[in-house]
């Protein structure tokens, strides 16, 4: 019998995304089966491992083509090699793959099985009903791309006066003297050149590029996607970018490609509080950097920031850690991992896990290494992440109606203030979030917008902690569901209606 095709596209409402360190996850593989292993020969048993887990989008970070070029000068730049040999003090030159976002060429590296790879791995992970999404960088690309020769007009280019007096921000490529790729308040980054978006042949190269990048996933992750707008770029670059062009870049490239891929998914990279501007130019979803600082500092930023940001429910992504992030396990006390990783990644919109995450891994991973140190799992953090996985596949929170939850305390205790809380409402069940983002014990009563019936007793099941509680409907309402909860604690309330 034929096998049905499979139609999966369009990533999913509320998605949990994990993101793979695609080079350090072969390797790994190819050390666990003891043979090379490729996109394209990734055992089945991987891809069930990580469906089993409630992942419906995988990322695949880092298959793009990378330049030798990029290599060699990451080679040689003291800072970088620090880096790499604090994170492996072991490191061999083999272990150094250069960055995967200092692209030769969109297309998937020889060396992870190429195109052909890409495509079994992305028919695999849809097999299971996965979805795939992919890196794009619209800021820069390699000193060897291939438009360096072609196409030298693509680029921000400088004269020998620049070159001989910042040579930390311009780089002879071929014939050309081009700037190195930053920011605009950080140094340039030393293995990339800058592409000037404001050239009308760039951008429907661009055009072009993206849509050969849409026809191998059903989504891309935009790398710092604001350093593209009109007004940013014209503020970085001045002169050496020439007149800014009347649309927009994002307003020029996404209507582009969705003409021909309607439901591929942009999502973001974003700082600087740039979210509502992207939104306004098409993106599907916007990093919740914000979020993620203010969580770290204590509840009340974060309540400001959520109530803030109730515009662009369901359309912000959350996290608790990324490859440009610590690691949340060298951060914080695995209490306090544990209640900021619910309390960000139980919010509408999308939740991002990272490689190393599950398992508690506290060294963060260079993006230049192929390798990675041996870390033993974290059990607890383990169990843990496992469990909120599970969480976030309940009908409720993917299908769900979202809504705060008030809290309130008494005139001599107002310790509810370091609580934060919300509930998911379905059509048969309630999922009540609530979580003590302080050292202290913790009171509050909590009312849900659900309307419980007086009368009736509910169950509760905890299912952080696998208690049940049984409590009156009366009471629920008024004065609410009495919480307490020591330090970093947490409740994920089950609730049948």
């Amino acid at each position: 019998m034929k096998k049905k095709k499979n139609n999966i596209r369009a990533i999913p409402e509320n998605p949990v995304i994990y993101e793979i360190n695609t080079w350090v996850w072969l390797r790994e593989l190819g050390e666990k089966y003891r043979k090379k292993i490729n996109l394209g020969n990734v055992p089945a048993k991987e891809y069930d491992n990580l469906a089993a887990t409630g992942i419906d989008t995988v990322w695949l970070m880092g298959v793009w083509k990378r330049s030798p070029a990029g290599l060699e000068i990451a080679k040689n730049n003291e800072g970088i090699m620090n880096d790499l040999r604090n994170a492996l003090p072991d490191l061999t030159d083999d272990d150094i793959s250069g960055s995967p976002y200092c692209i030769m060429d969109y297309q998937a590296d020889k060396k992870i099985g190429g195109e052909k790879g890409l495509a079994k791995a992305r028919k695999e992970l849809a097999d299971r009903g996965i979805r795939l999404i992919l890196d794009f960088v619209p800021n820069h690309v390699a000193p060897d791309h291939p438009w360096t020769v072609k196409n030298p007009g693509f680029f921000i280019n400088g004269s020998e006066q620049d070159l001989a007096e910042h040579p930390e921000a311009f780089l002879k490529a071929g014939n050309h003297i081009m700037a190195r790729a930053r920011d605009p308040y950080y140094p340039p980054w030393p293995d990339v050149l800058q592409l000037n978006v404001f050239n009308r042949g760039l951008r429907d190269e661009l055009v072009k590029t993206l849509d050969h990048v849409a026809s191998q996933c059903d989504g891309i992750r935009c790398d710092m996607a604001m350093l593209v707008m009109n007004d940013i770029f014209s503020k970085t670059w001045g002169d050496k970018a020439g007149p800014a062009p009347g649309t927009d870049f994002w307003k020029h490239v996404i209507p582009a490609i969705r003409k021909k891929h309607p439901e591929f998914v942009f999502i973001a990279e974003v700082y600087w509080d740039m979210e509502a501007a992207l939104f306004n130019q098409g993106f599907d979803y916007c990093y919740d950097k914000r979020y993620y600082d203010d969580l770290k500092e204590g509840p009340e930023k974060a309540r400001q920031h959520l109530e803030g940001m109730t515009l662009y429910e369901g359309k912000l992504l959350r996290f608790l850690e990324n490859h440009d992030e610590p690691r949340a396990a060298s951060l914080f006390h695995p209490a306090k991992n544990m209640a900021l990783a619910l309390a960000s990644l139980t919010l509408p919109g999308a939740r991002l896990f990272h490689d190393g995450q599950l398992e508690g891994r506290s060294v963060k991973v260079p993006v230049f290494l192929s390798r990675r140190q041996k870390e033993p799992i974290n059990e607890p953090l383990n169990r843990f992440y496992l469990l909120l996985l599970k969480i976030l596949k309940y009908h409720e929170v993917r299908y769900g109606t979202w809504a705060p939850c008030e809290l309130s305390g008494w005139h001599d205790n107002q310790t509810c203030q370091n609580m934060l809380a919300w509930e998911w409402t379905g059509e048969h069940e309630n999922l009540i979030i609530v979580v003590n983002l302080s050292d202290d014990p913790s009171q509050a009563h909590l009312k849900s917008g659900y309307p419980w019936l007086p009368g009736k007793t509910y169950q509760l099941f905890d299912v952080t902690s696998g208690e049940l509680y049984r409590r009156d409907g009366e009471e629920m309402n008024d004065p609410g569901l009495y919480i307490i909860l020591q330090g970093w604690g947490m409740h994920a309330l089950s609730i049948g209606h």
